[in-house]
C-alpha cells in the first residue's frame, strides 16, 4: 500500500479537488482509523498540490507516515487560486465523507485543523457541521463568533501574539465566544511569534497526537 498520494476526485457536483492522501505503515481498510483534515492557508492556493508540502500536517506525514508513532489517515485538500474555504464547504464535506468511506475511517474521530485562511476555515467548517468533528484546531484564524455557540468538541486554539496579517483579536473573539456557550476550548498565545506560529504548535506539542486521540 502507498503511504501517500496526490490525487484528485470529484467531489460535489462538477467540482475537482486535488489534494493529499497519506496512509500509515501496513494500512489495512480492516483497521478503523482515525482522520485528520488539514486546511492550508492563503499562499499554498493553486494547483500545484506541492506546495501543501510546505506546512504541518502534509508536511510532517510526507516526510513520515507514522509521525510521532501515529497512526492516522490524513486529508489534506487543496484551495485553487481566488477563491477560500468559505467557497468549498460543500466540496470539502464531499471530499471527507467519500474518503471515509472508501478507507472505512473511524467516523467518531474526524479531527480538522488549518492554519490562517485554513483557521478561518477550520472555524467556519466546523460550526457549518458540528457533528462531523471530533476535534478542532484553528491557528490564526478567525470567525464569525454568534455562531460559536454550535461549537460543543474539544478545540485548541493558537495566535502568535505579534501577528501583524491576522490580529490575535480574531481568535480571541470566537474563544470567548466559544467560552460564553459553556464550550471546551483551549487557547495557546505564543507571546514571542507573529503570523507563522503553526510550525511551533504542530512541531513542539501534542497537537497532532491530540487531534489522532479518541474524544473525551
Amino acid at each position: 500500500m502507498i503511504n501517500y498520494k496526490e490525487t484528485e476526485k470529484s467531489c460535489y457536483e462538477a467540482t475537482t479537488l486535488k489534494y493529499i492522501l497519506t496512509l500509515p505503515t501496513d494500512f489495512s481498510k480492516e483497521e478503523k482509523l482515525p482522520l485528520i483534515v488539514f486546511l492550508h492557508g492563503a499562499g499554498e492556493r493553486g494547483e500545484d498540490v506541492q506546495k501543501l508540502k510546505t506546512y504541518a500536517v502534509p508536511k510532517l506525514f510526507c516526510n513520515d507516515c507514522d509521525y510521532n508513532g501515529t497512526r492516522v489517515i490524513t486529508l489534506s485538500p487543496l484551495c485553487p487560486d481566488g477563491i477560500t474555504w468559505y467557497d468549498l464547504k460543500k466540496e470539502v464535506f464531499s471530499l471527507i465523507e467519500s474518503v471515509c468511506s472508501e478507507y472505512n475511517v473511524d467516523r467518531g474521530n474526524i479531527s480538522l485543523c488549518g492554519l490562517s485562511m485554513g483557521g478561518f476555515g477550520t472555524w467556519e467548517i466546523a460550526m457549518t457541521r458540528p457533528d462531523m468533528f471530533s476535534k478542532i484546531a484553528p491557528i490564526c484564524g478567525g470567525g464569525v463568533n454568534w455562531r460559536a455557540c454550535l461549537l460543543k468538541m474539544p478545540i485548541r486554539a493558537f495566535h502568535g501574539a505579534l501577528d501583524d496579517v491576522v490580529p490575535i483579536a480574531m481568535s480571541e473573539i470566537m474563544v470567548n465566544a466559544v467560552l460564553a456557550s459553556g464550550g471546551n476550548v483551549e487557547f495557546t498565545v505564543y507571546d514571542d511569534l507573529s503570523h507563522n506560529c503553526w510550525d511551533r504548535a504542530f512541531e513542539e506539542t501534542d497537537l497532532i497526537r491530540w487531534l489522532a486521540s479518541p474524544k473525551k
